[in-house]
C-alpha cells in the first residue's frame, strides 16, 4: 500500500491558530501538548519509505510526489490568486514543496542526473583541495552520521588545545552549542525558523519560535544527531572564542564565522563544507595541518589543478617551483 494516507492528510492540513508566546516573553503555563509539526510527519514518512524495498519505495515516492504537486497547484490556484495567499494556502504550498523534494529523493536513479552530480562533486572537491593547498591543510574525514559539523569542530578545538582528547567528540560540542544558544536567545531566535514558519502551529505573527519550540530546538541540537548549521557554528565560535573558517566550493571559497567584531586576533579552526561529497547530502570535514610526508605528493600531482584554480585565465601553467627544470640542448 502507498504511504499512509492519514499522514499525507495531516501533512497538508492547515495549522491551528497561533497560541504560543514569543521567546522574548515568559513561557506559557498552558499544559496542553504542542501538536505534531510537519517536520515530524515528514520524518515519519521517511521512516516508512526507508523500511520498504526498492520497487515499493519508488511506487510510494511517486504517489507522494503526485499528491504534493496536486496540493501545491490547489494552493497556488486558490480563489484570489494573484493576491496575498491565505495562511492555509501558504502552509499547504510549503508542505507540498517539502513532500515533493522528499519524493524526488526516493525516485529511481537517473543516469543523466547521476553524471551531473558526479561532475559537480569532482569540481567541488577540486576547488576545496585548491584552497586547502594554499593553507597547507588536508581533509580529515568525519563520519556522515549527522554529527559531522560537531565532530569537525571538536577535532579543531583539540588541535588548538582548547579541548582535551577525551572531550574531542560531538557530544561535547553539541552540548556547548545548545547551552550557548539557550543562554543568548535574543542573538539566535530571529535566525531560527519557526517549526512550520509564520503560519505554523503555535507560531507568532512575526514567525518567531515560541518558548516551547525554542526549548525543543535546543534539546534536539544537544541530544540527537540533528544536522548543525550556521547558528550552531556561531554559537561554537562564541562559546570557545575562536574564528571558524569554512572552506567550500564556489564563491566565496572561505566563509568566516567570528566570535567578535575584530578579525585576525582569534585562534582559527578550519573545516570544510561539501554539498556533493555524499550525493545530495551536505557534509563537513575537519581540515588538519598537512603532514610533511603528504605535502610532496600534493606538490607533484596537484600542481596543475591548483594552478588552474588560482590562475584560471593562464593557459600555460608555470613549472612547479619545487621541481628542478633542466634546460634542453
Amino acid at each position: 500500500m502507498p504511504v499512509r494516507v492519514g499522514l499525507i492528510k495531516q501533512l497538508f492540513s492547515p495549522p491551528l491558530p497561533a497560541s504560543g508566546a514569543p521567546v522574548s516573553e515568559p513561557p506559557s503555563t498552558a499544559s496542553a501538548p504542542e501538536p505534531e509539526d510537519g517536520d515530524d510527519l515528514l520524518d515519519d514518512l521517511i521512516s516508512q519509505l526507508e523500511a520498504k524495498d526498492g520497487p515499493m519505495q519508488a511506487e510510494d515516492a511517486k504517489v507522494l510526489g503526485e499528491v504534493a504537486l496536486s496540493q501545491q497547484a490547489e494552493a497556488e490556484g486558490a480563489p484570489g490568486a494573484g493576491k496575498k495567499m491565505s495562511s492555509k494556502d501558504r502552509f499547504k504550498a510549503r508542505q507540498a514543496r517539502k513532500a515533493e523534494a522528499l519524493a524526488a529523493s526516493y525516485l529511481p536513479p537517473d543516469p543523466a542526473t547521476d553524471t551531473r552530480l558526479e561532475q559537480e562533486a569532482a569540481a567541488e572537491d577540486s576547488q576545496i583541495r585548491a584552497v586547502c593547498f594554499e593553507r597547507h591543510l588536508e581533509l580529515w574525514q568525519c563520519p556522515p552520521d549527522g554529527n559531522c559539523m560537531f565532530t569537525a569542530v571538536a577535532d579543531q578545538l583539540h588541535l588548538l588545545g582548547l579541548l582535551p582528547a577525551a572531550d574531542a567528540r560531538p557530544e561535547v560540542t553539541r552540548r556547548a552549542a545548545a547551552q550557548y544558544i539557550r543562554a543568548h536567545p535574543a542573538d539566535f531566535v530571529p535566525f531560527l525558523p519557526s517549526v512550520t514558519g509564520e503560519d505554523g502551529q503555535g507560531a507568532t505573527d512575526d514567525g518567531l519560535m515560541t518558548s516551547l519550540q525554542f526549548d525543543k530546538y535546543c534539546e534536539k541540537i544537544e541530544r540527537t544527531a540533528a544536522w548543525g548549521g550556521q547558528p550552531e557554528l556561531l554559537a561554537l565560535a562564541k562559546a570557545f572564542r575562536v574564528e571558524i573558517d569554512v572552506v567550500q566550493g564556489g564563491t566565496p571559497s572561505v566563509v568566516r564565522t567570528l566570535p567578535g567584531d575584530a578579525q585576525g586576533k582569534w585562534p582559527v579552526a578550519a573545516i570544510s563544507y561539501h554539498r556533493r561529497m555524499y550525493g545530495l547530502g551536505e557534509h563537513y570535514n575537519s581540515l588538519r595541518p598537512m603532514e610533511r610526508h603528504t605535502l610532496l605528493p600534493h606538490l607533484l600531482y596537484n600542481h596543475k589543478d591548483i594552478h588552474e584554480h588560482l590562475h584560471p585565465h593562464d593557459p600555460h601553467p608555470h613549472p612547479h617551483p619545487h621541481v628542478v627544470q633542466h634546460p634542453t640542448a
